[in-house]
């Protein structure tokens, strides 16, 4: 589901036992990304003022938290589980107020283009003083989607916005963590795009996805010949195919379709009667059976799945827990 690279340093770029020294290796995490990755920010910076805001209404939450966090998803993140495998608390928004930030903030936020992962990731360097920044384990999402979203509502075409486009988005994100690598950082998740067609909103985006997650693998190839010295490991994305494969063995239907949706049929997804929205509801006790929760993100078992991989492989080599 997700690309992975790994840089030792390591940087992985990544698309689901926890040995008790890998707990201790990391004492904070600082992440970023976008609603893949927001684990509140969106409701501090728009539920104020949205009280019909969609993903603060139920069933969002359900599974694990029993309410709406902020968190798309029916429950906890990829975030959530490498917090929970390396012993950390899970990670407080980073604009929430009265926080402790010493093990870690998560700066992802619903809707993040780079141009906010840019200003963001200076405020992270901020809140991590140099004592902390080799034990931290730095976390950059999926950055990307939201400007390629832009681009095609815009009226660009896939190939424009990936022969014009894509080369900066890409350069981008590798600038972002070669800053973390001469600012010390010793441990960097980078995360590729999902599979677009993993979402029964986005079916048509698949190829838009692979490009730039090996244009991205190529730009972090370059970044690690240029930082010899950290030892860098690449690894390959898995096949789409098998990031699709349903948490659960159930009907073939369930591997497309919304957990919550109300557009019926083989998908279940309409933007006119969205997740959240009155009178739609989730597959009940089901969800877990399901790799879509509302048509553009992913149940807690689909995430827990990625974080497996993330954690102790096959998607990064070496994992996290390695």
């Amino acid at each position: 589901m997700k690309h992975v690279v790994v840089l030792s340093l390591h940087i992985f770029l990544l698309l689901s036992g926890v040995s008790y020294s890998t707990q201790a290796k990391y004492t904070s995490i600082f992440s970023f990304g976008d609603s893949y990755t927001d684990t509140g920010n969106i409701l501090i910076i728009d539920g104020p003022s949205t009280p019909n805001l969609w993903i603060n209404k139920p069933p969002y939450g359900m599974t694990f938290f029993g309410h709406p966090t902020g968190r798309v998803s029916d429950g906890r993140l990829v975030i959530d589980f490498i917090a929970e495998a390396l012993g950390l608390p899970l990670l407080p928004p980073a604009l929430a107020k009265n926080q402790n930030f010493k093990q870690g903030a998560n700066f992802a936020v619903g809707g993040a283009t780079l141009r906010w992962f840019d200003r963001h990731e200076a405020q992270a360097l901020l809140l991590t003083t140099s004592e902390y920044f080799g034990k931290a384990l730095f976390v950059i999402g999926e950055m990307g989607w939201n400007d390629y979203g832009l681009l095609l509502v815009s009226g660009k075409s896939v190939g424009e916005v990936q022969s014009s486009h894509m080369p900066r988005i890409v350069e981008t994100i590798a600038a972002a963590t070669e800053k973390l690598i001469t600012d010390g950082a010793k441990t960097i998740v980078v995360s590729g795009v999902p599979p677009l067609g993993c979402a029964a909103g986005n079916l048509n985006l698949n190829l838009l996805a692979k490009a730039h997650n090996a244009q991205l693998s190529q730009a972090l190839k370059r970044l690690a010949g240029k930082h010899a010295a950290c030892g860098v490991r690449v690894t390959s994305t898995p096949p789409s195919s098998a990031s699709r494969r349903r948490p659960a063995a159930t009907a073939s239907t369930v591997a497309a379709a919304c957990c919550c949706g109300g557009g019926g049929g083989k998908y279940n997804f309409d933007l006119a009667k969205a997740c959240g929205m009155p009178g739609v509801r989730a597959c009940a006790n089901r969800a877990a059976a399901y790799v879509n929760w509302d048509g553009v993100h992913f149940t807690e078992a689909a995430y827990h799945r990625v974080a497996d991989g993330w954690l102790r492989g096959p998607f990064a080599n070496p994992p996290i827990l390695s």
